[in-house]
């Protein structure tokens, strides 16, 4: 990915865009974070006039080797592969969210332990039958880790080239908290401990048990020397290809919705790699996963929604995509004080 290049999105507007915000019949700031999302998007598009093109989902689902003995995650591996087959029949709360707000959702077989059949609504990225378990080894080599950033930027470059100029990531892997937490803690220097939490619904001996493990592959590794290596050491195959989605959106300048625990810690990665991706994301939720909070304080960006949520499959973003687009279409349909002759405040 060392070919991709995000440039910081520009400044030139943002004075007219804020003006042209201002300008519209409503008190300053009345809109709230609506008004954040409406100057965004004209930066990001670098235009007074953005609009919004074929808003899409991308699900990654890959399964991790530390899943395998179940000392980690209270689901069984083979659940990954069971919530694929749910993606494709419709059946998840993505692909409702999906319907119900005309998103376009793209499932990618990252790196799942199944052998799917050739399916028309699965795109079939598979990197391996999971990764390694990072107890004994890293995840996946750094060939492979770098393999799988690309595929996923490909995933955006055909999205992209189809029209969309906005898109969400979600992912599915029974054990990707715990990757999510290992990188959280190694980009940030939280603590392990702060960073691990329940995921799927760990009672209390299981997730002492997990910050246990999790702690033996903290000692194990001690500290990757790169943003790629420690991706390599304690991701998995989705949270990698959506580290490689999110800066070739960011590179095609499209504004990217970023989900909840998982997709954040892809994006710690990304962000270290390239600082400027930020300028390009949007913070859908404050996950109730223990740790998310305290990763966007340390990103320092602000979520747009707090709804309790801790599903994943990328449901906070499309929870979000129908704020920004009503922040969209006020910056452009809304009457200025002038056009309806509506008295501006006079001090």
């Amino acid at each position: 990915m060392n070919n991709i290049q995000i440039t910081p999105v520009p400044q030139t507007l943002r004075a007219a865009l804020q003006d042209k915000i201002d300008q519209k019949t409503k008190p300053p700031g009345s809109l709230g974070k609506l008004e954040g999302l409406a100057l965004q998007a004209g930066m990001v598009q670098n235009t007074l006039t953005p609009v919004l093109k074929q808003p899409a989902i991308i699900v990654f689902a890959g399964d991790h080797g530390i899943a395998a003995d179940g000392l980690v995650n209270p689901f069984p591996q083979a659940v990954t592969a069971q919530m694929v087959y749910n993606f494709l029949q419709g059946g998840a709360a993505i692909n409702v969210f999906c319907r119900q707000h005309h998103l376009q959702l793209t499932v990618v077989d990252a790196g799942v332990n199944h052998a799917f059949a050739p399916h028309p609504l699965l795109k079939d990225r598979k990197m391996g039958m999971g990764t390694q378990n990072f107890l004994h080894m890293p995840a996946m080599s750094l060939d492979q880790c770098r393999l799988a950033m690309q595929a996923g930027a490909e995933e955006v470059k055909l999205l992209h080239a189809n029209g969309s100029n906005i898109v969400g990531f979600g992912e599915m892997g029974i054990g990707n908290t715990s990757a999510a937490a290992l990188l959280m803690s190694h980009f940030t220097g939280i603590p392990l401990a702060d960073c691990v939490g329940a995921g799927t619904g760990s009672n209390a001996q299981q997730l002492a048990q997990k910050r246990a493990v999790l702690q033996q592959v903290i000692a194990k590794h001690a500290f990757p020397q790169s943003p790629e290596q420690a991706l390599a050491t304690f991701g998995g195959f989705e949270i990698a290809m959506i580290c490689g989605a999110i800066l070739q959106a960011a590179a095609l300048q499209m504004l990217v919705v970023i989900d909840g625990f998982i997709v954040t810690s892809a994006l710690l990665v990304a962000a270290n790699m390239q600082p400027a991706v930020k300028d390009y994301c949007i913070f859908a939720h404050c996950s109730e996963e223990k740790g998310h909070k305290a990763m966007l304080q340390h990103l320092g960006v602000q979520p747009l929604l707090q709804l309790d949520m801790r599903l994943g499959e990328g449901t906070g973003a499309a929870m979000a995509i129908p704020l920004i687009q009503s922040a969209v279409a006020f910056l452009e349909e809304m009457a200025s004080f002038n056009s309806a002759q509506v008295s501006n405040r006079t001090i």
